[in-house]
């Protein structure tokens, strides 16, 4: 791969530009990162704000639809169960039994989900590179998720609008995913060498506490018995799904208005969409060869991103069932634990920026393994123990997220950043069962939940081992 031709700009502001030399090329058959075409440029301010909006805007659908309210309160709950079920009651083995078979099935549409991802996120990234159309795979896809979270109005409170429901989650997740691989892909476009870090942090900052502030409105919704609205037929979650949409729709555009849009890649041909497979397996080689820190930083964050995937995944578990947190101490906790993780994050991109993303990747982990040690140790000791140390997981967990957003952004070739950052999400979908596997692996083992803290723990380690092993490409 060459420099591209023609000499970039320094760019002002006010949108000027004189020409700047060409960047000098890395060794190795990938001559050139992204980020080095970015060199001295300044990018208005209006243009970051509006990439890492998008963040704020799309969190919802995690924290609100996936994680706390639609799919755990109404998708997975006796609503959805045979009347002749669930008038049974808790104790009820049928009961249990029928519950456990909602969620099973929303595991599975979701699994489904995940593998769609991992086949198609590296080849439509490479698409979108080579057609210099990566807004408009992200818009299309960011209206599709909003047409997934619209549709779940649809979803009513009886058992054969489940798979509907379902359904519609695991078209989100794909949606966005997609439209994620892209996001990613334009933090190039929107920081330079001096300033990605930040800029990263600010996106996943503004992601978690985004995604708090909606959660809190649904909170104090309920708190006030939903001003006397009607609740049949789950009509307030499926009111949940439609304000997350229009969140999204309120908060997403700027992205797509105010950043512009990355140039084809030069000297890429287009290929079918079959062939593009061909090209990617190639394309992998190439890494291996030329680009060798990116294509280890990929395997070595799929198995720590998947650590810190389970931090937040089984947070809410250890604390209601190993430290016996009631339900209003868990929701309290969780809004505190990511409105920490929010600001840690925007704080650690100045970290990253000026000590680079390695050290905060090794740090954040290293922190990570602490903390969840001590959880695991100090379980005897009482809820205090996990006030404390439970807290200061979710403070490493966003700044190792973003720095592994920078990390990725330093090491990507020119032109290829849709692609790469695919390969980013298939690897981590690759990698996705080992948190989950250890975690439960470990409670069947030994019998109790909190064994479940050193399976993650493990997990965590195991990534920060690898990760030692990965070295940002000499200049």
């Amino acid at each position: 791969m060459t420099v591209p031709p023609g000499p970039p700009t320094e760019a002002s502001a006010e949108g000027g530009g004189v020409p700047t030399p060409p960047p000098k090329a890395d060794s190795g058959a990938i001559r050139v990162m992204g980020l080095q075409l970015q060199e001295g440029r300044v990018i208005p301010r209006r243009q970051v704000f509006s990439w890492a909006l998008w963040d704020w805007a799309t969190q919802p659908f995690n924290s609100v639809i996936l994680t706390f309210v639609f799919t755990a309160l109404y998708l997975t709950s006796d609503t959805f169960l045979d009347p002749a079920v669930a008038t049974l009651g808790e104790s009820d083995p049928a009961y249990e039994r029928g519950l456990a078979e909602l969620a099973s099935g929303l595991g599975w549409a979701i699994t489904i989900a995940g593998v769609l991802i991992a086949v198609l996120a590296p080849v439509l990234g490479q698409r979108a590179d080579v057609a210099g159309r990566r807004k408009l795979w992200l818009g299309g896809a960011t209206a599709a998720l909003v047409l997934c979270m619209f549709a779940l109005f649809f979803v009513q409170g009886a058992p054969p609008y489940f798979v509907l429901g379902i359904s519609l989650i695991a078209a989100g997740t794909v949606f966005s995913e997609i439209a994620g691989v892209n996001y990613n892909a334009m933090l190039v476009q929107v920081s330079t060498p001096k300033t990605v870090g930040k800029v990263s942090g600010l996106g996943w900052g503004l992601g978690y506490i985004g995604g708090i502030v909606a959660l809190v409105l649904v909170v104090v919704a309920t708190r006030f018995d939903w001003w006397g609205m009607p609740t049949d037929d789950g009509l307030a979650f499926r009111v949940i799904a439609l304000g997350c949409a229009v969140w999204t729709l309120l908060f997403a555009w700027p992205v797509l208005v105010y950043v512009p849009e990355a140039p084809p890649a030069p000297r890429r041909e287009r290929v079918s969409f079959w062939r593009g497979y061909v090209v990617l397996v190639q394309d992998v080689i190439a890494l291996w060869r030329g680009s060798r820190p990116t294509f280890w930083f990929l395997l070595a964050s799929a198995v720590f991103r998947d650590g810190l995937a389970g931090v937040f995944a089984f947070g809410a578990v250890i604390a209601a069932v190993a430290f016996h947190f009631s339900r209003d101490e868990v929701l309290i906790f969780g809004i505190a634990a990511n409105l920490l993780a929010g600001f840690s994050t925007i704080l650690a991109g100045r970290f990253d920026d000026r000590f680079g993303p390695r050290a905060v990747i090794l740090t954040a982990l290293g922190g990570l393994v602490a903390a969840g040690l001590l959880v695991f140790f100090l379980h005897d000791s009482g809820k205090l123990v996990f006030w404390v140390f439970g807290l200061v997981l979710t403070l490493f967990v966003g700044p190792a997220q973003a720095a592994s957003r920078s990390f990725l952004a330093r090491v990507t070739p020119a032109g290829r950043e849709s692609e790469i950052f695919g390969l980013y999400a298939t690897t981590g979908r690759a990698a996705s069962f080992l948190s989950p596997l250890l975690w439960a692996s470990f409670i069947a083992v030994f019998g109790a939940t909190y064994w479940g803290i050193l399976g993650i723990v493990i997990v965590l380690a195991a990534g920060l081992v690898l990760m030692l092993f990965v070295r940002l490409p000499e200049r």
